[in-house]
């Protein structure tokens, strides 16, 4: 006897619907779910984000020599010596060398996005919650600071940051503290109204009532029912975040606000300091800085605009059948219910 499924049935169960092992990893899985163009972006962000990771954390054993290292056994590398054998970038307009510098000056970028998009992420949901949970007075007051911080300029108040932290001397711990802390500020808002208006709406749910009215706490509803639930985007605003945080300490760096060359290697500070050797025809101490620089953002950005895309389901396009949203919303659906006649509504056919 074959089975009818019903509107409130499904005839699926959930193991068969999402993919176990390895296939149901979060980025495995959106690779497998995307198609065509939208696949090779996010493909191509996330192969240049797995090179940044791995080099920044493997700077040791890439980079031939030190961040600061001026000279071999041999002799001093001298200023501006063209890629070679022995540099196979060139040096710098210092004495440095170019590939070691662009080697641990990833691993610079990494300290500073992972300092200052922990630190949003506490801060902004930790608010986001308290805004959209409690609303009120405590509401209104939140709302008006982030949107009067999101207004103002982030590298203007990355450079007063970094004046008022350090001093004007660049150290490393004082130089990525700097720049992560006004990355902070700036992202904050961001986080902030993103939970706010996702708590606000989850609030009023049917399971955070019945978990008010069976006598549990304020925390323990935030912690268990409602943050889960808010934080679910998150992960696409940590991705443009952290090609913001880039952006923010290469600008730091090439103003002068950045890290001293002997505190650590900083691709800003080094385009800033190779710009005089463009009118003299040496490309190579600005080239491969500025390209790192693009190449980094580029990935992270296509990683956050594929991961958007595919988390909307107006933009996702289905995988199967090759059928946008647009066709699928246009077909008309008929309820099992409907389909089978009933006694009623006998069944008419010709001839009979």
């Amino acid at each position: 006897m074959a089975t009818v499924a019903t509107p409130g049935t499904s005839t699926a169960t959930s193991s068969e619907r999402r993919p176990r092992g390895w296939r149901g990893l979060p980025v495995v899985r959106q690779v497998r779910q995307s198609v065509g163009l939208q696949r090779g972006m996010l493909v191509t962000g996330l192969v240049l984000t797995g090179i940044f990771l791995l080099t920044a954390l493997l700077a040791p054993l890439l980079a031939p020599y030190e961040y600061s290292q001026l000279r071999d056994p041999s002799g001093p590398f001298g200023a501006q010596q063209p890629p070679s054998s022995e540099h196979l970038l060139g040096t710098t307009v210092g004495g440095y060398d170019v590939l070691s510098r662009v080697i641990w000056g990833s691993r610079t970028a990494l300290l500073v996005i992972v300092a200052a998009v922990a630190m949003s992420i506490v801060l902004g949901v930790l608010l986001g919650l308290v805004s959209g949970y409690f609303g009120g007075w405590l509401d209104r007051v939140l709302v008006v600071i982030a949107d009067a911080i999101y207004a103002f300029p982030s590298l203007l108040l990355a450079i007063v940051v970094g004046i008022v932290l350090n001093g004007g001397e660049s150290s490393l711990a004082g130089g990525i503290m700097a720049a992560a802390i006004s990355i902070t500020v700036i992202f904050v808002p961001q986080y902030l109204r993103v939970v706010r208006a996702e708590t606000v709406r989850i609030k009023a749910e049917a399971y955070v009532e019945s978990a008010r009215v069976i006598g549990a706490g304020h925390w323990r509803i935030m912690s268990r029912h409602v943050f889960r639930n808010a934080t679910r985007t998150l992960p696409l605003i940590l991705t443009l975040n952290a090609s913001e945080a880039i952006l923010t300490l290469a600008g730091l760096g090439f103003l002068g606000f950045g890290i001293e060359p002997t505190a650590a290697s900083e691709w800003g500070y080094d385009l800033q300091k190779s710009l005089s050797d463009v009118t003299s025809g040496i490309w190579w101490t600005s080239l491969f800085p500025g390209l790192a620089i693009v190449l980094v953002v580029l990935g992270l950005t296509l990683v956050g605009e594929s991961l958007n895309d595919l988390a909307d389901p107006r933009l996702r396009v289905r995988r199967r059948g090759g059928t946008s949203p647009a066709d699928v919303a246009g077909t008309s659906v008929v309820p099992a219910a409907a389909a089978v006649p009933t006694d009623r509504e006998p069944v008419k056919e010709a001839g009979l």
